[in-house]
């Protein structure tokens, strides 16, 4: 089967060349996007592997189903960058990633941490050679409640991992996880907002979930609330962010992703004009942590990426069942 793969990273590399010793795969690397121009020169009947910094509308999976192209999978869990239910629709078989959960709740533990211990302003001050304690006072996740919005895979670990700390957990999902209710305690939304001193976000993107933190929920939670996304960036309504900052109603945001950070994330931009202005104004903060959407960055994770990405192709060409097949 030929199989390009686009947006394809250093650091995939060698999981590809693995895969491509396999009898019947012919890959093609690409670094660069799949964009609209590149799609009608692909071969008919091939499969296709992306990330997710394009998005994939009507537009291009009509344009994919008019080249031949009916076989597509993105090398990540979450899926928004993809119209499913129109591919679905004109016969274009789509499907996931899937990895340890564990490095993106390791980091999640480690995001909610750092703002506890204050640990941007104690760097920059060590940096210059201040070593004072003034305004660095911490707390202890003992003392604290931790609200868990999201009980799938990562969520759920991120309680498990939680339970370690001595900490109450609440948490939230449209499903309840039989795992780990012994763990938590599952509360209304409202009743985790008013009543969590930390929430973590661990639920897909989606129409009902897009900017579900906002300045009216934002309200609701507890002066002083640290709020940390590892998930997707447009949970969170940007402006209403600054906002909670400024007013100081927020304490401490840990963010691993931010609304409109495609075209910014995983890039070299610091040559480049900046023009993405609530970012840049945002995590100037001190109480402010933000990283390059990486916390699914694992040696294993990246690894089972690729293989999801390739063999997910090959298993829905072969009409055999797919995990992780969406439609």
């Amino acid at each position: 089967m030929k199989i390009y793969a686009f947006e394809a990273r250093e650091d995939e590399t060698e999981y590809f060349n693995e895969l491509s010793r396999l009898p019947g795969i012919d890959l093609e690397l690409h670094s660069e996007g799949l964009t609209m121009d590149m799609i009608p020169k692909l071969s008919p009947g091939s499969g296709v592997s992306i990330l997710g910094m394009y998005n994939y509308r009507k537009p291009e999976l009509d344009l994919m189903k008019k080249s031949g192209i009916v076989y597509l999978s993105t090398r990540t869990i979450g899926y928004n960058h993809i119209d499913v239910s129109y591919a679905k629709k004109i016969g274009i078989h789509v499907c996931n990633a899937q990895y340890d959960p564990h490095g993106v709740a390791d980091y999640t533990i480690m995001m909610i941490l750092l703002c506890l211990r204050n640990y941007k302003q104690a760097l920059w001050r060590t940096q210059v050679n201040d070593y004072s304690l003034g305004g660095l006072i911490g707390r202890e996740l003992k003392d604290l409640t931790v609200g868990i919005i999201g009980t799938g895979q990562i969520g759920s670990t991120v309680i498990k991992e939680l339970s370690g700390f001595g900490c109450r957990t609440l948490a939230y999902s449209r499903r309840k996880n039989p795992g780990i209710e012994d763990l938590a305690e599952y509360v209304p939304l409202e009743k985790l907002y008013a009543e969590s001193d930390i929430i973590s976000l661990h639920t897909p993107l989606t129409d009902e979930t897009h900017h579900m933190i906002n300045a009216d929920t934002l309200s609701k939670m507890k002066k002083g609330v640290v709020l940390i996304n590892c998930a997707r960036g447009a949970l969170t309504d940007v402006k209403a962010l600054i906002s909670g900052i400024e007013s100081e109603h927020i304490g401490a945001l840990g963010l691993d992703c931010m609304e409109y950070e495609e075209d910014i994330v995983h890039r070299d931009l610091k040559t480049d004009i900046f023009a993405n202005r609530d970012m840049a104004y945002l995590r100037q903060f001190k109480n402010v942590i933000h990283t390059q959407h990486m916390a699914f960055y694992t040696d294993s994770a990246v690894k089972s990426m690729v293989h999801c990405g390739v063999h997910g192709l090959v298993e829905m060409s072969l009409k055999k069942n797919c995990a992780t097949q969406l439609c």
